[in-house]
């Protein structure tokens, strides 16, 4: 469900999403995955930057923050950059984190937790981020392959458990088919679901659409491109010469305009990204526009 809100040109010009029919949350949000490194192999990036990065986001309007506990480089772990720079946190800030994936010697997340294993990760992403209860846990599932082919429900079940205990507001699901989200569905109610999805890799439409159907929020991960999918800019550049914008603005323009459930959650840890990022809520694509970018 959502909540009509273009109160100004910050994060909040997006409208709001109303989270399990009770938490509103802007739908452009700010993921923190790259505030350590720019990739799990990258080189560590400067804590203070990220610190600095976070500030401006909340500055900025945007109110949903996804993490993971997975998110680290060395020492520099997104989750402290988080309490260090927002905690206390305001009220309507809505902090998501992910569970699920153990990071290897590496530190790459490259094994999966048992459902024991998963409580020991929830209690670890309260203590981090410093709250007594996360607003919203995804079970992250598989690695870094496709979804599908395994059940989820055992491992779902633990969360389950959780939040009837209060320790979690609400529950998600990431990187999962429709067989397995309809199997989640039967242990407890889902409220989100983040999958692979942006303008240039469509494959995931018809999930979206379910969730569109059942009111649960679809959060993309790499909106704007990453992974084994890149955005390719040149393809887009048409439309963003019209607008006056980049190519990513109109990635995340059409992510918007695509279905008003889907909430977009770009990352950065950069202050200008984070500016370029952020802007794209204020644009506005027009039937032409759409057709020529899914044409």
């Amino acid at each position: 469900m959502t909540i009509d809100d273009s109160s100004d040109g910050s994060g909040a010009a997006t409208g709001r999403f109303l989270l399990g029919g009770d938490l509103p949350i802007n739908r452009l949000g700010f993921g923190a995955m790259r505030l350590p490194a720019g990739t799990f192999r990258g080189a560590v990036r400067d804590p203070e930057t990220g610190i600095a990065v976070l500030r401006r986001v909340v500055e900025l309007g945007v109110n949903h923050l996804d993490t993971a506990g997975f998110y680290a480089r060395g020492e520099v772990r997104a989750n402290a950059l988080i309490h260090a720079a927002l905690a206390p946190y305001t009220e309507d800030l809505v902090i998501a984190t992910k569970v699920g994936p153990l990071r290897g010697p590496d530190g790459v997340p490259s094994g999966q937790a048992t459902p024991d294993q998963l409580r020991g990760l929830v209690q670890e992403d309260l203590r981090t981020l410093g709250v007594d209860r996360l607003d919203l846990v995804y079970l992250r599932v598989g690695g870094m392959t496709g979804p599908g082919g395994e059940s989820i429900a055992d491992r779902f079940a633990v969360l389950a458990e959780l939040r009837e205990k209060g320790l979690i507001r609400h529950l998600g699901v990431s990187n999962v088919d429709a067989a397995q989200l309809a199997e989640a569905r039967t242990v407890a109610p889902v409220t989100a679901v983040q999958n692979h999805f942006h303008v240039q890799n469509t494959g995931d439409a018809a999930l979206l659409a379910e969730c569109e159907a059942a009111g649960i929020a679809y959060v993309p991960f790499f909106p704007i491109g990453g992974g084994s999918s890149p955005l390719d800019e040149a393809r887009l550049g048409k439309v963003a010469a019209r607008h006056g914008a980049t190519a990513v603005q109109i990635a995340l323009a059409w992510l918007l305009a695509t279905s008003p459930v889907l909430l977009a959650i770009p990352g950065t840890g950069s202050l200008g990204h984070l500016e370029e990022n952020v802007a794209a809520g204020g644009i506005r694509l027009t039937g032409a526009d759409l057709a020529e970018l899914e044409g």
